[in-house]
């Protein structure tokens, strides 16, 4: 049996490469405008990162990390997600001296064990847009928001809907989670088994199971808009008038929770109408890089799947349609010619024209065919009478004219055909 890539992990092959391109074009656009710089973080991290960040009984911690081991017994995990190094480079470099608040961008793989299905893959790559700053102010929000929504729409996918929450902060939310408690205190046995185990530790990880009895009991669960201090109201309060003044789609969900520990206050996904996944999603993480041993420095973030985001648009049929330059091609005859064709080729393009070749193949026939389905223009006939004479055939492949010019004025009477 020939040797396969590994589950979950997928090839970009060159019929794909185009809508990639196109993405990470559009990315650099947004990043761009917006003022974000980019910023990329090692694949592998230390273990210790994401237990302290994302949470050591959140699902990526506990089931879908791939570990590292170390010769020298050290553990490092390739990177689940990329908040949490952008963090831990930010303390590392003492970025909090740059002007701030400090706009960030990545674009990269992560890796989680999961079961692959549509929109889930093992390797997977993610565009983050990360602000951090010395203030929490809801604008901050309001912008990363807004930078996720123009990535979509650079990409002409339209109906994409943001789904909101607030979680409150170190203040408000330990009363609310007294009020999950008692809610869910006669109810355990009804629970799934990571819930049922995690009710004690993080009862807010219950929020986000996807275990349809667990979602059902979710229902009738308080909601934290009940517990909500003043300036957590406040706060979200001005973000949703901020995304209303932008006229962005918005709808909130009362139990949206994501699915890390360190987010705090507003919390927000991307859904889009038809599909059964989210795009993307992110929230504040005021406590973040303080939890992590820096200075205290409110930020928000977002992280979209690209992955995820290719498959929509192929189902929509919005993928990339190639436009290539049409290119001379230069078909030799003889030993001779295609030794001194390398440095012809050579003097096309310092010349600045496109040129394309095949020069494994040894017959004219099967030359000129390749040239007439690469829809080059013009054909450079290079044989033995030519590389003794110093000179090239320049035929046009519609009309079949042609006519033989010497080697140094190849390029001028090149140029002036190609006009």
């Amino acid at each position: 049996m020939a040797v396969q890539s590994p589950k979950g992990m997928r090839d970009i092959l060159p019929p794909d490469q185009p809508i990639w391109e196109k993405i990470r074009k559009t990315i650099k656009n947004v990043a761009d405008f917006y003022n974000f710089f980019r910023i990329d973080t090692p694949i592998a991290e230390s273990v210790d990162l994401f237990v302290r960040s994302v949470g050591e009984d959140s699902d990526v911690v506990e089931k879908q990390m791939f570990y590292l081991e170390g010769r020298t017994g050290s553990r490092l995990v390739l990177r689940p997600e990329g908040t949490a190094p952008v963090a831990r480079a930010y303390i590392q470099y003492g970025l909090s001296h740059l002007s701030q608040p400090l706009k960030l961008y990545y674009e990269g793989p992560m890796f989680r064990h999961e079961q692959p299905q549509a929109g889930r893959l093992r390797e997977f790559h993610q565009l983050g847009f990360e602000i951090l700053s010395s203030e929490n102010d809801p604008v901050y929000d309001a912008q990363i928001i807004l930078a996720g929504m123009r990535f979509f729409e650079g990409l002409k996918l339209k109906d994409v809907t943001i789904v909101l929450n607030t979680i409150g902060c170190r203040t408000c939310r330990p009363n609310y989670r007294r009020h999950l408690l008692d809610y869910y205190k006669d109810k355990k046995k009804e629970l799934c088994a990571d819930c049922a185990r995690r009710l004690a530790t993080n009862p807010l990880r219950l929020l986000d199971c996807k275990e349809e009895k667990c979602r059902e009991l979710k229902k009738e669960a308080p909601i934290m808009a009940d517990y909500l201090c003043s300036q957590c109201s406040a706060h979200f309060k001005s973000v949703l008038e901020y995304l209303e003044e932008l006229q962005l789609p918005y709808t909130l969900d009362h139990y949206l929770v994501r699915g890390f520990d360190y987010y705090s206050k507003t919390v927000f996904e991307y859904t889009i109408e038809g599909v059964d996944f989210v795009l993307g999603g992110g929230g504040r993480y005021d406590y973040l890089i303080e939890s992590l041993g820096g200075k205290a420095s409110p930020a928000v973030g977002l992280a979209i799947g690209l992955e995820r985001v290719i498959e929509v648009l192929k189902s929509r049929q919005l993928t990339v349609k190639v436009k290539t330059k049409p290119k001379l091609y230069l078909v030799y005859i003889g030993a001779l010619a295609k030794k001194k064709s390398l440095r012809l080729i050579e003097d096309l393009r310092e010349a600045g024209l496109d040129v394309a070749e095949s020069l494994g193949k040894e017959s004219l026939k099967g030359q000129l065919r390749a040239a007439d389905k690469a829809g080059s223009p013009l054909a450079l006939i290079f044989g033995q009478k030519e590389a003794f004479e110093e000179s090239v055939i320049i035929r046009d492949l519609k009309t079949g004219a042609q006519e033989t010019v010497p080697l140094k004025k190849m390029v001028e009477s090149v140029k002036r055909k190609m006009k």
